[in-house]
């Protein structure tokens, strides 16, 4: 169970997740072993599932972003297993959910610009398999992104 240290501990790794054990430890109150400890126990529990630098897609040349509903023509076990594969290796699809309803996913697609949307549109997503319908929205400004739950 999260209690509300672990909920601070939390918090403030949103905010900084280079953050060393010794200030995590003095920004919750804790000493260092402690508050190592619950830090190792929240990865081992997969509560914190890694960490990552968050990038800046317009500061290296990836300033276009699309969101991509997707429908599929059959959605059955295989046809869905082999477009999940497809959507998780492709390094332009930065997010992907399945949905329940219609349409069937939603996909963040980031790209240099439109005509290079345009490209990976045409090459990438006509090809995945069991695609009948693909509609896309140009996101004009990204207000909020990766934030994560709240803590």
């Amino acid at each position: 169970m999260i209690d509300h240290i672990d909920r601070n501990i939390l918090r403030h790794l949103k905010e900084d997740g280079r953050m060393t054990a010794t200030a995590l430890a003095a920004k919750v109150g804790l000493t260092v072993a402690p508050c190592h400890r619950r830090l190792r126990d929240l990865e081992a529990s997969g509560v914190i599932r890694g960490y990552k630098a968050d990038i800046d897609p317009a500061a290296v040349g990836l300033g276009f972003e699309a969101i991509v509903f997707v429908t599929l023509r059959q959605v059955d076990r295989s046809t869905m297993e082999i477009f999940e594969n497809r959507v998780a290796d492709n390094p332009n699809i930065v997010e992907a959910q399945r949905l329940f309803g219609s349409p069937d996913y939603l996909l963040k697609v980031i790209a240099e610009d439109l005509p290079g949307y345009q490209r990976f549109y045409d090459a990438e997503l006509t090809s995945l398999p069991g695609v009948e319908r693909l509609t896309s929205t140009l996101v004009m400004k990204n207000l909020k992104s990766n934030a994560g739950p709240p803590v």
